[in-house]
């Protein structure tokens, strides 16, 4: 069953770290299966407030989702965007 793998970003600190974040999360996907939806596209918000952007990925499953998040490489990278923006990230599974 397919999982989803929800980013979004409230707020940003520190551009650079950002910039060093995309610059490197790519290469954490390399031998995973994934498939990006949406990221960084208009946004209309229709309740609650806006958010700066928006990424959703899907996965195989929820496994393959927390696969990829738990591995060595996206979490090394991921320090990037923890120190560079407020993000809520979330994992849903699909129907």
């Amino acid at each position: 069953m397919a999982a989803y793998v929800i980013f979004t970003r409230e707020s940003t600190q520190d551009p650079a770290a950002l910039d060093a974040y995309r610059s490197k999360v790519r290469a954490t996907f390399d031998g995973h299966a994934h498939k990006v939806l949406a990221a960084y596209g208009t946004q209309q918000v229709l309740e609650g407030d806006a958010a700066e952007a928006t990424v959703i990925l899907e996965f195989p499953s929820v496994e393959a989702a927390r696969a990829w998040y738990d591995s060595e490489a996206y979490q090394a990278v991921a320090q990037h965007r923890l120190a560079g923006s407020r993000h809520r990230v979330v994992l849903v599974e699909g129907l």
